[in-house]
C-alpha cells in the first residue's frame, strides 16, 4: 500500500513537472514567435534627395523597394533627405511626389523630411562624443588637402589619417571643427548584400568618416544611420553607388547598438552607349516619359525588367510583379537602357488599355497639343489608331487629319503621289464622293474601288493620291476608316485643295 501511495504520488509530481515544463515550451514559443514575428516584419523605403526630377533609376529603385515590401505584407516608407540645403527645392519635392504618384507606388509610412529631424541627429552625435565612439577635428581644408596630394603622389588610398582621433577637443574650441566618427582600426566588416552576395572590406581600408559639419548639420552617413533605425527598417534597397558607404554606416549602427537591416545594392542603369543614363540619353524624368505619351504601367513594366527577370516573361502586370519579385533574381550587371523596348512595352499596354481610360487619355493629350476633341470623336479615332501607334503623343499626331487640319503636305509623299498622274483620279473622286449618301466606310471603299475600275488603274494609283490629300501623309489606317473618320464636308475641300495642288504644279512644270 505504501509502495502504491508513493507511485501515486511521484507520479502526481511527475505530472506537475511536465505540465509546468509544457507551459514553460509554450511561453518560449510563444515569445520565440513573437521576435521572429517581428524580425520578419519588413520594412523598406524610398529615400531621395529633393535636388531634381524623380529619375529613371530612382523610380526603379522606389519600385523594387516597393515590391518588395507588398510581396512580403510589410511597409513602404517614403522619406525626403532635404538635408542640402542649398540644392534641396520644394520644385523638387513635388517633382518626387508626382512622379510616385503617377507610377501608383503609393507609400504607407511618410513622407519624413530629414530637416525635421536635426535635434534627433544632434542627440545621436552628442551620445557618440560621450561616449568616446566619436571625436572633434580642427583640420584645416589646407592640411586635408596637402594629406591628399600627398597620398595621391605616394599611389596611396586617399583618407584621413586621425591626427585628432585622440586630441580630446573641446566643444569650446575657438578652430572651427567637424565632428568624426571612431571607425574601428582593426576587423573586418562584411556586407551580406543581397543582390551582390557577401562583401568584405577591412576596417583598416577606412578612415573616419565627418557625421557633423562645422555649422553643426548631420551629414548623409550620419543621418540615413538613425533614420533608417529610427525607423526599423529591415531592408534597405539602394543603387550600387552606396556600396564604398555601407561598411562605415554598418560600424555605426553597431557603435549604436543597432542590428543593421539587410542591403541590397542594384546596378546602375547604362545609356546605349555603355555610359551612364543621363540627360543626354534623352528623357530621364519619370514625368517627361509621361509627357511623351507612356502609359504609367508599361514604364513600370519595363522598368521591374530592369535588371530583375522570371524566367523568359517580358510582360507583367502588378500582381504578378509583387507576387514573383525576388533580389535574388535581380541582375549583378548593369543594365542597358532600350529605347525601342521601352516602345514595344508600350505598345502592348495601348492595345489591351481598357477602351474608356484610352479615351479619356487620348482627349487629355490632344487638349495638351490644342485640339478641341469631342468625346464620341475620341472613340473612333481611339479605336482606328490603338494598333498603329507607340504612345499616346503619336496616337494624337496619327490623328491630326481627323481632329484638325494640316498647313502642309508630307514633302515626300506629296512628291510621289501628288503628280500629274493623279489629277484625273482626285477629280474622279471629288466628284463620285459630292454624290454619295451615306458617309460609312464600307460604301467609301466602294467609291474608290469603282473609281480604280473605271480608270482601269491600280488601286494604289488611286488610294495613295487620295491618302496623300486627305491626310497630308502617305501613311494612316485604311482608306475605308480614313475617309469616314475625315469626313464629307473636309475630304471634300482637301480634294479640291489638292487638285489645285497639282494643277499649279502642272501649269510651273508647262
Amino acid at each position: 500500500m505504501g509502495y502504491r501511495i508513493c507511485t501515486l504520488q511521484n507520479t502526481l509530481s511527475m505530472q506537475g513537472f511536465f505540465s509546468s515544463l509544457l507551459g514553460c515550451l509554450l511561453e518560449c514559443a510563444s515569445l520565440k514567435f513573437e521576435i521572429v514575428g517581428n524580425a520578419m516584419t519588413v520594412k523598406t523605403r524610398f529615400a531621395p534627395s529633393p535636388t531634381g526630377y524623380l529619375h529613371i533609376g530612382g523610380a526603379r529603385t522606389a519600385l523594387f523597394s516597393w515590391l518588395y515590401a507588398r510581396r512580403h505584407g510589410g511597409q513602404f516608407v517614403l522619406r525626403i533627405e532635404d538635408t542640402d540645403l542649398e540644392r534641396s527645392t520644394e520644385e523638387s519635392v513635388q517633382a518626387i511626389f508626382d512622379g510616385m504618384r503617377w507610377l501608383g507606388l503609393e507609400h504607407d509610412e511618410g513622407p519624413y523630411y530629414q530637416t525635421q529631424r536635426f535635434d534627433r541627429y544632434k542627440e545621436v552625435i552628442d551620445q557618440l562624443l560621450a561616449e568616446g565612439k566619436a571625436y572633434r577635428c580642427i583640420c584645416s581644408r589646407e592640411r586635408l588637402e596637402a594629406l591628399r596630394e600627398e597620398q595621391m603622389t605616394n599611389k596611396q588610398k586617399p583618407r584621413y589619417d586621425g591626427c585628432c582621433r585622440d586630441k580630446a577637443i573641446s566643444e569650446q574650441s575657438e578652430a572651427p571643427y567637424v565632428v568624426r566618427f571612431k571607425n574601428p582600426q582593426e576587423g573586418v566588416v562584411v556586407i551580406e548584400d543581397a543582390v551582390k552576395g557577401d562583401i568584405s572590406v577591412s576596417n583598416a581600408e577606412l578612415d573616419d568618416l565627418i557625421i557633423a559639419r562645422t555649422d553643426g548639420t548631420p551629414t548623409y552617413n550620419l543621418t540615413v544611420v538613425v533614420d533608417d533605425m529610427d525607423m526599423g527598417m529591415t531592408q534597405v534597397i539602394r543603387g550600387d553607388d552606396h556600396v564604398n558607404n555601407t561598411p562605415r554606416q554598418i560600424n555605426l549602427y553597431r557603435a549604436l547598438g543597432a542590428e543593421p537591416p539587410q542591403f541590397a545594392h542594384v546596378p546602375m542603369i547604362l545609356g546605349e552607349d555603355g555610359k551612364r543614363l543621363s540627360k543626354r540619353h534623352g528623357a530621364v524624368s519619370v514625368m517627361q516619359y509621361e509627357e511623351q505619351g507612356i502609359l504609367p504601367e508599361a514604364l513600370l513594366n519595363y522598368l521591374v525588367r530592369l535588371g530583375w527577370s522570371h524566367g523568359d516573361q517580358e510582360i507583367f502586370s502588378l500582381e504578378e510583379m509583387i507576387e514573383r519579385f525576388d533580389l535574388s533574381a535581380v541582375n549583378r550587371a548593369p543594365s542597358t537602357f532600350n529605347t525601342e523596348k521601352l516602345l514595344w512595352v508600350n505598345q502592348h499596354y495601348i492595345k489591351q488599355c481598357e477602351s474608356e481610360r484610352l479615351v479619356r487619355l487620348f482627349v487629355d493629350y490632344a487638349e495638351r497639343a490644342g485640339y478641341d476633341v469631342e468625346p464620341s470623336q475620341a472613340q473612333s479615332v481611339v479605336e482606328a489608331l490603338r494598333e498603329r501607334v507607340d504612345t499616346l503623343v503619336d496616337m494624337v499626331s496619327q490623328a491630326a487629319p481627323f481632329i484638325g487640319d494640316f498647313e502642309s503636305y508630307d514633302e515626300k509623299a506629296a512628291k510621289k503621289h501628288l503628280r500629274p498622274v493623279s489629277l484625273e483620279p482626285l477629280k474622279a473622286l471629288r466628284a463620285r464622293f459630292s454624290e454619295q449618301g451615306e458617309w460609312r466606310g464600307g460604301e467609301l471603299h466602294d467609291v474608290v474601288q469603282g473609281v480604280a475600275e473605271a480608270l482601269e488603274v491600280g488601286m494604289g494609283k488611286v488610294g495613295m493620291p487620295l491618302r496623300v490629300a486627305v491626310c497630308g501623309t502617305g501613311q494612316s489606317p485604311s482608306m475605308d476608316v480614313t475617309l469616314e473618320l475625315v469626313g464629307r464636308e473636309r475630304c471634300l475641300r482637301r480634294l479640291d485643295r489638292a487638285i489645285d495642288f497639282v494643277e499649279k504644279k502642272i501649269e510651273q512644270n508647262a
